[in-house]
């Protein structure tokens, strides 16, 4: 897949329809982006290929196989883990092993991870306030906000994403000031405009998806160790790991880290990162992340779960209770804490699903049309469930 040279990808245009796809494969070529390198040594996998292209499921009162489902939702990569091994792989278009596809928001769970590693080194805390670690954010919205509130999107902070088609709207425009598309002659730095945000509730008072939490959260961990987050994230994150091939991070400007959704990885690499979690943070016998911090996505917390509801009532039409038990804690969406089902979401389709009862791991990289697509996002999560009841 080649760009068409009659209507270039640009930072103006990558998140067009027409360009996403291309652009999401290709970021290195578009936006200042930082290597995040692998080891000397990579973790093997083993293989045990499942025929699961053909594997039926219900889902909103029709049939479906896995083959299907992955052409209605615009999959460019899918792979399932099962007890370790690979068990399915598939690649559409131009995707292949060797891609480095843009994770968007599942970037937010890989800065979490990282924030882990860092509490077990003794280098960072979740329990200090923001202000002690970027002072410069004293005396505005973020007095009193600590690095908790921000792991679980309950800083008070207004920062209105609830549309992502609305290119006016507060996000977009964060999100251009902070490096993701062009920016105007007038916009701030990132530091300016994140001390310059206005206060929509107390901290801790409401669950509220915002970005800008996760921008804050890694430049916290960049103030804390004197380190850019690639390099951070290659010494506590990638090298343990074992990772396959080396990743990209995405920078703003002033090398500002764009933790939100600025991952670049392989599929193989994104499910070896969701195989750490199912892991309880091992690799290969390696101890990478701190199994306390990993274990606490597992058990429920009454008090996020109010203010999840609050958003994202349980929904009795869908036939489903899953909502009734979710809640967002540590930048990861958990479907059900005790039966340890937890997944990181990212807009266009990427994710990747933490399935303990079944032993699995199911990474996916697409590319919707839409940034947000509410019926692909329910029928992916179906096809996600349904393969881990049948090799479960």
């Amino acid at each position: 897949m080649t760009p068409d040279p009659r209507t270039p990808t640009t930072p103006r245009t990558m998140w067009e329809a027409s360009h996403i796809r291309w652009a999401q494969m290709h970021t290195r070529e578009l936006l200042p982006s930082a290597r995040v390198s692998r080891g000397e040594t990579a973790t093997a996998l083993p293989r045990r290929p499942r025929d699961l292209a053909g594997l039926r499921f219900e889902h909103a009162g029709r049939e479906w196989t896995l083959a299907a489902a992955m052409a209605e939702t615009d999959v460019d990569g899918w792979m399932v883990l099962h007890d370790g091994a690979i068990v399915f792989e598939h690649y559409a278009g131009a995707m292949t092993a060797e891609t480095r596809h843009l994770c968007q928001s599942v970037s937010k769970s890989m800065t979490s991870a990282l924030a882990g590693a860092l509490v077990e080194a003794g280098r960072f805390s979740i329990d200090a306030l923001v202000t002690d670690y970027v002072g410069e954010l004293a005396a505005t919205v973020w007095d009193g906000c600590t690095l908790q509130h921000v792991l679980d999107m309950t800083a008070g902070v207004s920062f209105d994403e609830s549309d992502y088609d609305d290119m006016e709207s507060e996000a977009w425009r964060g999100f251009r000031v902070c490096g993701w598309l062009e920016r105007l002659p007038d916009d701030p730095m990132p530091a300016d405009y994140i001390a310059g945000l206005r206060r929509q509730a107390e901290h801790g008072a409401e669950f509220e998806y915002r970005s800008i939490c996760t921008e804050v959260l890694g430049w916290c961990l960049e103030r804390a160790t004197g380190k850019p987050l690639a390099e951070l994230f290659s010494e506590h994150i990638w090298r343990p790991l074992g990772a396959a091939h080396e990743g990209d991070f995405i920078v703003g400007p002033g090398g500002f880290p764009l933790a939100d959704g600025g991952f670049c990885v392989t599929l193989h690499d994104l499910a070896l990162f969701g195989l750490l979690f199912l892991q309880e943070g091992e690799i290969d016998g390696r101890r990478v992340l701190p199994r306390d911090r990993v274990r606490r996505l597992r058990t429920t917390d009454p008090g996020l779960v109010t203010l999840f509801a609050a958003v994202y009532p349980p929904d009795a039409d869908a036939g489903t209770d899953a909502y009734d038990r979710s809640f967002y804690h540590d930048q990861w969406w958990i479907r059900d804490a005790e039966a340890g089902i937890y997944c990181g979401y990212g807009i266009y389709g990427q994710a990747v699903l933490i399935h303990h009862p079944s032993t699995s791991v199911v990474a996916r990289f697409s590319t919707w049309p839409t940034a947000d697509d509410t019926k692909k996002l329910a029928l992916s999560d179906a096809a996600a469930l349904a393969v881990c009841d049948a090799i479960g």
